[in-house]
């Protein structure tokens, strides 16, 4: 392992939430895909992160947020839709460090529109109303209407046809919050765990910092209802952000906990290393599909622990290892996500899985020696070339590694349309040689100048 480490830009010590609130059929999921959709990190096809799509991560010259497409957050059917949007608005509002209002600006100003714009008067969050679809003098002069609202002035735009979006960038980076840059704080690592209801995150998180270990201090997170945790484990100074509904269940109001995926991605952007809590009676749900996906997208290091182990007869391990393949097939489009077995009751192996989290963080920060990637490289194009794209054969010039936490590679191209099998080839070849075992690996292709 090279001791010496890059030097990236200063990265920002979070990412702030935007949410896009507003009722059905207005918009919301163009609007999500023109600011994040031609984005590295999110054009990735990932089962289960596709066509349900949550969240994406919006850069705009140094500074990102993460927007949330609430479209995606309705309840149950059979809720009233006032009921449904009221219930969105809610949890953008718990979660979200700034709001868009989007509003239909070829329908018009609608009834629903002005219930929420009413109850969003009242509330103590930063908000930006934004009337969609203003593609024509006509809709332009129509939308005076919006000033109804009261919610002052609107900003018009056009998520389809890209009309108004610089303006909508601008303003939203000018309303939020200012995000220092990291401190030595930030060089602990950060532990976020995710999961469904019930399946075991709090009495887990309690074992983890049980009275055999050292707690440090609790520290202000970036939320507004979060609390991250400092504990001392083999000498190396730990946290784990703990979000609402792990810690402080009781003060989640009833019907939010369904939401708690908007807490998860948050979780996951502040965290290094993000530990997937699964129920052994109930492996691998939708919802645990999803969450890991959001992980993955976010590029962050995984851990999938099987939880509630104590709860399983099993005095000759086979029943262990019929679920380890089970997570691995269940999870298959990420195969190096270590997979440790605990038990929040009793204690067992909880050792383990954080002997786990401090080898995953330490593979992260891994520097690899610039000659032997490039050999690397050179070994894995003669062993088997890029496909043609069309009638142009692509070629690949070098690779350079230019961040860690993630280990990230850039490959300059005449053609970034490489394949996603070829891409996966590159990436097992890197790990191979480097020995990059459990975290996940930014590889990004970039058109050189011709």
């Amino acid at each position: 392992m090279d001791s010496n480490m890059l030097s990236p830009k200063p990265k920002q010590a979070y990412q702030p939430m935007v949410a896009i609130v507003g009722r059905p059929n207005v918009g919301k999921s163009t609007l999500f895909n023109r600011l994040v959709g031609g984005r590295e990190a999110v054009t990735a096809s990932i089962p289960g992160t596709t066509r349900d799509r949550l969240s994406g991560s919006v850069e705009v010259d140094e500074q990102s947020f993460t927007l949330v497409d609430t479209g995606g957050l309705s309840p149950p059917p059979q809720e009233l839709l006032k009921d449904k949007i009221r219930m969105q608005v809610e949890m953008a509002i718990e979660s979200a460090d700034l709001l868009i209002f989007l509003l239909d600006g070829d329908a018009g100003l609608n009834p629903v529109d002005k219930e929420i714009a009413l109850w969003l008067r009242k509330q103590k969050k930063p908000l930006i109303t934004v009337v969609n679809k203003i593609d024509n003098l006509k809709r332009e002069l129509s939308s005076a209407e919006f000033y109804h609202l009261g919610l002052g002035e609107p900003l018009l735009i056009s998520a389809y046809h890209n009309i108004g979006i610089h303006d909508l960038l601008e303003k939203t980076i000018s309303l939020l919050p200012t995000c220092a840059l990291p401190t030595t704080e930030s060089n602990i690592p950060k532990i976020a765990i995710l999961g469904r209801t019930n399946v075991g995150k709090s009495m887990l998180m309690n074992s983890i910092l049980g009275e055999e270990r050292a707690i440090v201090d609790n520290i202000a997170g970036t939320t507004r209802d979060a609390l991250d945790t400092q504990f001392i484990f083999r000498d190396q100074t730990l946290s784990i952000i703990d979000t609402a509904g792990i810690r402080r269940r009781g003060q989640i109001k009833q019907g939010i906990e369904r939401y708690s995926v908007l807490r998860s991605i948050r979780a996951i952007h502040r965290c290094d290393v993000a530990i997937m809590i699964m129920d052994a009676t109930e492996l691998s749900t939708a919802q645990d599909s999803h969450v890991f996906g959001l992980a993955v997208e976010a590029f962050k290091g995984v851990i999938a622990v099987v939880n509630k182990w104590d709860l399983i007869d099993d005095p000759d391990g086979s029943k262990r290892e019929q679920a380890f393949w089970t997570v691995k097939q269940a999870f298959h489009f990420m195969p190096y996500v270590p997979v440790a077995f605990t038990s929040g009751l009793t204690g067992d192996g909880i050792t383990e899985l954080l002997n786990l989290v401090l080898e995953v963080h330490q593979e992260r920060q891994l520097v690899t020696p610039h000659g032997q990637l490039q050999r690397v490289l050179k070994d894995a194009m003669a062993a088997q070339l890029p496909a043609s794209t069309g009638t142009r054969k692509v070629s690949i010039g070098g690779i350079e590694q230019v961040d860690t936490n993630p280990p990230t590679f850039v490959l300059a191209v005449n053609d970034a349309r490489i394949h996603f099998s070829y891409r996966r080839y590159l990436e097992n070849r890197i790990r191979e040689a480097f020995d990059f075992k459990y975290t996940h690996l930014r590889i990004v292709f970039k058109r050189k100048r011709t």
